[in-house]
């Protein structure tokens, strides 16, 4: 089981950051309070990231007296998230100093004029050397400046339980080449172990964008280059094979009933059921999902302690389609610290992004949050590398991942794609209805700014 780095780590992290000789920015309010929005975990035995924000606030405290941080944990879902902190942050009397941002959402807060630029910071940090080229990219938006500082990055793959597999007669170092590799292990797991989900491929409008991304993006980046936007047209892509392949192998799964029952599949709390019941109660075979499952796992702070996962589970990448090369895939995500257009105290939140990611701390939080490390001196480090079993597989998918389009108009597509994986999903609509039905609804959202392929 993966063990958290020694408290001290933290606290000597934000000492040696030195008392604060200012605060700038903002008119009215507490100007000695900084104000820090983040998520919450909808399980509330998951609490990795509220310890560590809390244990960061009070050490940010401590070394500068008479400032005070205030947590705003905010519990909802990550699309209610997204909708509570963009109402926050409109208003200077309610948006926090500090937010926690996913990064397929920064593109569209910073055309709606939400979040504050941070390049006059950057370029006098050190630090921000450190961070990985495609990390940085992450929080930078079309007007070339740069919105966020990220704490991590995450991939994805094929989590499986090898019990389930050797009751079901699969190799213990299970390795698809394809597709249909992967629902043929499902169906024989049905067969052959009944009582138990052979494969959970997150679906539909009720988990977000984790389904559009940890399900139907997987899918859809193995069918062939630029499915989704095309970078070099500049266009949003309709009417491709692929795009109707991807909805075709999520009806496949609920069809066949090889997944989780459909009002399941469909729930808002679907991950923390699978993180938290279904795969350490060993009743699921493979999941498709992401590199942070193990924290939820872990003695302290985890949502359901689970000692024997590392021997239980084993982990494989997600084919392409028909395995194309490169034959593995992996989308990259993460999210970042950003400052409020609105906020009162940029200046001290600045203070605060940079403790937050200092090298100890940001190797802190990688280490309990079982996040891939997007400093280069993190990545390195002995501590990390030994953080958690299978970091090694999950930080080596970083060469083939993929990023979502880093655009604005990214976030209504998800709900566009999500709409149609749930029709599929659901039976309501063939995978070439609702692939349609997508393609007509994808040129409303972009005015028209489409490509066709096949």
């Amino acid at each position: 089981m993966r063990r958290t780095a020694p408290m001290a780590l933290l606290t000597a992290a934000v000492l040696a950051a030195g008392t604060l000789t200012a605060c700038g920015g903002g008119s009215g309010g507490d100007r000695n309070t900084l104000k820090v929005a983040f998520i919450k975990d909808t399980n509330n035995k998951v609490t990795v990231r509220d310890d560590y924000v809390e244990t960061v606030a009070r050490a940010f405290e401590k070394a500068n007296p008479g400032k005070k941080v205030k947590l705003i944990p905010i519990q909802a879902s990550e699309n209610d998230y997204y909708a509570k902190i963009q109402q926050m942050m409109r208003s200077p009397k309610t948006a926090p100093d500090l937010v926690y941002e996913d990064t397929f959402l920064i593109n569209s807060d910073i055309t709606a004029g939400l979040l504050r630029p941070l390049d006059s910071y950057l370029a006098t940090w050190a630090d921000w050397k450190q961070f990985e080229p495609a990390a940085k990219a992450a929080a930078r938006a079309q007007d070339g400046r740069t919105y966020g500082v990220p704490d991590g990055t995450d991939t994805r793959g094929l989590w499986f339980n090898k019990r389930i597999f050797k009751k079901a007669g699969l190799p213990q170092d299970w390795r698809p080449k394809t597709w249909d590799e992967v629902l043929d292990a499902a169906r024989t797991v049905k067969r052959k172990v009944p009582g138990v989900i052979p494969l959970n491929v997150y679906t539909g409008k009720g988990a977000g964008e984790a389904a559009v991304m940890q399900g139907f993006e997987m899918l859809l980046y193995g069918t062939g280059q630029d499915q989704l936007y095309d970078p070099a047209a500049k266009k949003w892509v309709t009417g491709t094979k692929g795009f109707r392949d991807s909805l075709e192998f999520l009806r496949t799964v609920y069809g066949e009933k090889l997944g989780p029952d459909v009002s399941d599949a469909l729930s808002p709390n679907i991950q923390t059921r699978v993180a938290t019941e279904l795969m350490p109660e060993e009743k699921l075979a493979i999941n498709l999902d992401g590199s942070w499952l193990g924290q939820q796992w872990q003695p302290k702070g985890g949502g359901k302690p689970w000692p024997e996962w590392p021997s239980v589970l084993g982990r494989t990448p997600f084919p392409t389609q028909t395995g194309a090369a490169p034959g593995r895939v992996s989308l990259a995500g993460g999210w970042t610290w950003s400052v409020p257009r609105q906020s009162q105290q940029p200046d001290l939140a600045w203070k605060l992004i940079e403790t937050f990611q200092s090298q100890r701390n940001a190797l802190e939080w990688c280490v309990r949050g079982a996040q891939i490390a997007v400093r280069k001196d993190v990545a390195a480090d002995p501590a990390y590398l030994k953080s958690i079993p299978g970091i090694g597989f999950f930080t080596d998918l970083v060469k083939v991942s993929r990023y979502r389009p880093a655009l604005p108009a990214y976030p209504k597509v998800s709900a566009a794609i999500g709409e149609a994986m749930e029709a599929v999903t659901t039976g309501d609509a063939s995978p070439q209805k609702a692939a349609a039905d997508y393609d007509e609804q994808l040129k409303s959202i972009v005015d028209g700014q489409v490509v066709a392929k096949p």
